[in-house]
């Protein structure tokens, strides 16, 4: 069930996003460019819904501008039956899923998917392909033999799998062995398995928002699944919307937490925006002078060592951005920056600054450093197009 808000605030809404996170954070923000021209009170301004929910092991919140004659609760029950389907059809822990299903198959034996499965593999085979196999739907036997589940351990990193142990699992981390022909999938070998938790949670944003446009024609909304963000028009203040990224400051929490920067929505003639943060550095340790991620390199079968801490991604749709985020942060940080470049992917890494060592003591925004790819340089210079 969806708690509903009106937001009459002054302040234009600013989300804090963290995939890392389980509930995002929400704050409110305002700055000297955010002059409120021809609004001179909290009462000229519209209303704005706050939906919030749960979904994929996760939470929810969308806030929009509802349109007149309008019903909230058809909103409501809308994205409720959207989300489900997307539940049905990918959820892991759904034991009837049809990735579920998929995943408890042998090989060779086809099972039919509907065109939301099929959109997701699509954009997961290209995020694959682009990034020599660094994001990888398929990954989850490295993760288990590293025992990498909800939080990681100097000791694993101690007493690592051996190298069959990990060849083993690599064998079963087989992209290429899911095989899609027109609306059936099947696996060519024992073993395979599919996991779209790096890039459902976008797709869902995705739906969402156009249930919003093309059910309901709101055109002025921000919808997020678990950090993952679309905005289109503008916030309660008549302002294009506006997200802070956190530092990735170890151990901070919902209210001892540091931005480094904030992304501004274009001006553009789209007027909207797809954004996903990755990060490990809530599930991270420092063994033997390196910080090692939770996140496996699919290519290489071992945890990331020297992964840029936090990672943002702009793209034309959030499950794009979201797979993208979630390859880079599974590279080396300076071959993630290259890859963005080379790709022309807006990006936006969080790294150490200069002068800090990854042993200091790091408790502070100032400890870090933003480094943009053009194409996020670009689009954050909010050029009319």
């Amino acid at each position: 069930m969806l708690n509903k808000y009106k937001i009459k605030s002054c302040l234009p809404a600013i989300t804090v996003k963290d995939k890392q996170n389980k509930v995002p954070r929400f704050i409110l923000f305002a700055t000297a460019s955010f002059s409120l021209a021809g609004l001179s009170a909290c009462q000229q301004q519209p209303d704005y819904n706050y939906l919030i929910g749960e979904t994929m092991g996760t939470s929810y919140h969308i806030s929009y501008q509802l349109p007149d004659n309008v019903n909230e609760a058809d909103i409501q029950a809308a994205i409720d039956a959207r989300l489900q389907q997307i539940n049905d059809s990918m959820s892991t822990y759904q034991v009837d899923s049809t990735i579920s299903t998929f995943n408890q198959l042998g090989k060779n034996i086809p099972i039919p998917i509907d065109n939301d499965f099929s959109h997701v593999l699509e954009v997961s085979r290209q995020v694959y392909t682009q990034s020599g196999g660094a994001f990888d739907p398929t990954v989850m036997p490295l993760v288990e033999a590293w025992g990498f589940g909800s939080k990681m351990t100097v000791e694993r990193l101690q007493s690592p799998p051996s190298a069959e142990e990990i060849a083993e699992a690599k064998a079963l981390v087989d992209f290429d062995g899911v095989v899609q022909q027109d609306q059936s999938i099947y696996k060519t070998k024992e073993g395979i398995g599919l996991d779209f938790s790096a890039v459902a949670k976008g797709y869902g944003v995705d739906v969402i928002a156009d249930v919003l446009k093309n059910n309901y024609h709101i055109r002025n909304y921000m919808v997020e699944i678990g950090g993952e963000i679309a905005s289109s028009g503008v916030n309660n203040q008549q302002q294009p919307w506006q997200i802070a990224i956190d530092a990735p400051i170890e151990g901070s929490t919902v209210s001892e937490r540091q931005t480094i920067t904030a992304i501004r929505q274009p001006i553009r003639s789209s007027n909207q925006m797809h954004l996903a943060t990755s990060g490990n550095y809530r599930n991270s340790v420092m063994f033997d002078g390196m910080h090692y991620s939770h996140t496996i390199d699919p290519t290489t079968g071992k945890p990331i060592a020297g992964g840029a801490p936090s990672v943002t991604v702009a793209a034309d749709s959030v499950a794009l951005a979201d797979a993208w985020a979630t390859a880079l942060t599974a590279m080396p940080y300076k071959k993630a920056l290259d890859v963005a470049k080379e790709k022309n992917i807006a990006a936006l890494f969080v790294v150490l600054a200069d002068d800090v060592k990854p042993d200091d003591s790091i408790d502070s925004a100032e400890d870090w450093q933003v480094v943009q790819t053009p194409a996020m340089q670009l689009l954050r210079a909010d050029k009319k197009s």
